[in-house]
């Protein structure tokens, strides 16, 4: 291939329609009309004698030619821009990127205020948050396709990663469940009582489940739910017992009537934490987002 002859702004709107998956956000994101992002992606297509973008239902997926392409584009484009001094910087109050994250929405709660000087900042700017991956293990996969990942260490995930904030277990009981003595909950009462389980698939075991298995203790669930933030309102009223983190048994505790306590398995840290791929780390605009998000 003679690179002479190839536009090199090509690569720049390959990046953007591999990265959003769609015509009008890769327009969007490129500052161009929608009409502007068809011409290039029909030389795009012509290019690579491939469809790269194919419409499924009112969507777009990638072709397995464009899911081999986005790693490396994503790659070299930002040495490309570093290597010509043509990157400039990026434009928050003019910017109308899409930024995709997946996180719980015990995090997502967390991160409110932030996401909302995200937005304040950059008026034009999207955020999509979306659940976390099923397989953290896939975790790179996700990582490309998406922008970041915020989760606990431990689970699977790999890239580079930054601390957005840290947090305690609780019990969380019914403030007038009889297992409590003065406030406190014993590791005999916390066994016996029947248990709310939170069940973010099979390959997410959180730092507190980690804990209870090295004490020979499984939590057999009476209740199960994929979210921390639905806990309170199960456990109200009740004998159950919830494992949560401690902001959020402080946050909904009193609208709910119930009470997060000192965990009797020891004190385990919740460290939320911000993933994202290596290949992204000199993306401007991305470096903006997560220097935002922490704060």
């Amino acid at each position: 291939m003679n690179l002479a002859s190839k536009d090199l702004n090509l690569l720049v709107a390959l990046r953007a329609l591999l990265e959003e998956a769609n015509v009008t956000r890769a327009g969007d994101r490129l500052q161009v009309g929608q009409s502007a992002m068809s011409v290039s992606l029909s030389r795009l297509r012509l290019q690579y004698n491939d469809e790269l973008l194919v419409r499924v239902g009112r969507d777009y997926e990638l072709t397995p030619l464009a899911r081999l392409l986005l790693p490396q584009v994503q790659r070299t484009v930002p040495l490309i821009e570093q290597a010509l001094g043509s990157e400039g910087p990026f434009d928050a109050a003019n910017s109308r990127r899409t930024f995709v994250i997946q996180l719980t929405d015990y995090a997502a709660l967390e991160l409110r205020d932030l996401f909302n000087r995200v937005l304040a900042a950059a008026p034009g700017v999207r955020i999509d948050i979306l659940p976390l991956p099923e397989q953290p293990t896939s975790s790179e996969k996700e990582l490309l396709k998406n922008d970041f990942i915020a989760a606990v260490p431990g689970i699977g995930i790999d890239g580079d990663s930054a601390v957005l904030f840290t947090d305690h277990y609780t019990c969380l009981v019914d403030r007038n469940n009889p297992a409590l003595v003065d406030g406190k909950l014993s590791w005999e009462a916390f066994t016996a009582l029947p248990q709310v389980v939170c069940d973010f698939g099979q390959a997410h075991h959180t730092p507190a489940d980690r804990r209870l298995r090295e004490l020979g203790f499984a939590r057999q669930p009476r209740v199960t739910t994929t979210s921390f933030v639905t806990v309170p309102s199960i456990v109200s009223g009740t004998d159950l017992v919830g494992v949560i983190p401690r902001r959020l048994a402080d946050r909904l505790g009193a609208s709910t009537g119930t009470v997060g306590v000192d965990a009797p398995f020891g004190a385990v840290e919740i460290i939320e934490t911000l993933w994202w791929h290596p290949s992204k780390s000199h993306d401007l605009g991305h470096k903006w987002f997560r220097e935002t998000l922490q704060g």
